[in-house]
């Protein structure tokens, strides 16, 4: 049985939202419930997976060897 929710939240949170919503054609309806469905299913307490490739990639560059990284410089120097 669906039952009616009013929630307040900012404009500019609910346009964009909808936009999310728009590209992945479902209702913005459809994205909360899917959200309330995962933070009360048995395993919500967990944070949601990383993508396979971010599991892959975590942890190849330290904090350390972040500290001081100029991206930027890194990027003109690559591509000259």
């Amino acid at each position: 049985m669906e039952t009616k929710l009013t929630l307040r939240l900012d404009k500019s949170v609910i346009e964009r939202a909808k936009e999310y919503a728009r590209q992945r054609k479902k209702s913005l309806s459809d994205l909360v419930e899917d959200y309330f469905r995962h933070i009360v299913s048995s395993d919500g307490d967990q944070e949601p997976p990383f993508s396979p490739l971010v599991e892959e990639l975590s942890g190849i560059i330290s904090e350390q060897d972040l500290k001081g990284l100029n991206y930027v410089d890194y990027l003109e120097e690559k591509y000259e």
